[in-house]
């Protein structure tokens, strides 16, 4: 047992929290495509408000892979490795300025909710650290997600 957990719980929140990360990766990569293409009257703002959210998750992409490493696991970090883990749905089509906020708002959902899954996970296994890093990602997104939806 190293760090007071067991090795097979180190690798279920380490693989869990690659999922995360896939998922971070890909909404940062949707926020960041909203921030260059988004067109209308609001543009000002809202490109502002993408700025804020991807600057703030290219922070959170690094703090989860690094936590990974803590954990003892290598971070396999490639387009191919975070499409094939990610739970997030990529367009290469042009859309609607609506639909990209309804697709970042979407997106935000499915991140908390895996988080808050990954807290139980991490919960279980008995470790604080990610729980704590987890429980600040849940209010990060929560607030960007409630921020988004009001543009709707």
């Amino acid at each position: 047992m190293q760090m007071g957990m067991s090795k097979q719980g180190q690798e279920l929140v380490a693989k869990s929290l690659e999922a995360l990360l896939a998922d971070t990766y890909t909404l940062y990569l949707k926020t960041q495509n909203a921030h260059w293409n988004y067109v209308g009257k609001d543009f000002y703002s809202m490109h502002l408000l993408f700025e804020q959210q991807y600057q703030e998750m290219a922070e959170a992409i690094d703090e989860i892979a690094e936590r990974v490493r803590a954990l003892g696991f290598f971070v396999t970090a490639s387009f191919p490795a975070f499409q094939k883990k990610s739970t997030l749905d990529v367009s290469e089509k042009e859309i609607p300025p609506s639909e990209m906020i309804e697709d970042l708002v979407t997106g935000h959902e499915k991140v908390i909710c895996h988080a808050r899954k990954l807290c139980q996970v991490a919960e279980n296994e008995k470790d604080g650290a990610s729980v704590d890093l987890l429980g600040r990602r849940l209010g990060t997104h929560e607030k960007f997600l409630w921020m988004l939806k009001n543009y709707l």
